[in-house]
């Protein structure tokens, strides 16, 4: 007895369910690591109550101030004291060629630094021009 033979057509279409699964899988992935994500230095603010200020639409230049007194830039780059008033002039003008505005300046300060090394900042980021200088803290829990 001989055996048909039936000739198989090849799937003109492709199966895209593993494909959805493995990117559902990277989408939470992502999720969960990306609140994770912390750019900069590890900085422990001082508690404070305080209202919010507000930016105006505008990203704020942040300089971090750690419990040695080191200086940081947005990056988590170490700026020297000296270089400091340099620094936040170069990113102020930037600022003002693009929209005419002065980004405010923060100033994130650990709770064990000493008082006179977030003064000089706040002295150097006077002397750049800054219009808007600000200390941040953490909200005040119960």
């Amino acid at each position: 007895m001989a055996r048909k033979c039936k000739r198989r057509r090849a799937m003109a279409e492709m199966n895209v369910v593993p494909y959805i699964d493995v990117m559902l899988v990277l989408l939470v992935i992502f999720m969960v690591t990306a609140p994770m994500l912390q750019t900069g230095v590890q900085i422990n603010l001082p508690n404070a109550e305080a209202k919010a200020v507000s930016t105006n639409n505008q990203t704020p230049i942040i300089i971090s101030v750690n419990e040695h007194g080191n200086y940081f830039d947005d990056n988590g780059d170490q700026v020297r004291i000296t270089e400091l008033t340099e620094y936040l002039a170069g990113q102020l003008k930037n600022s003002q060629s693009t929209n005419n505005k002065t980004r405010p300046v923060y100033i994130r300060g650990d709770q064990e630094v000493a008082y006179r090394y977030l003064m000089q900042a706040m002295i150097a980021a006077q002397k750049a021009g800054a219009k808007s200088i600000n200390l941040m803290t953490d909200p005040k829990t119960n």
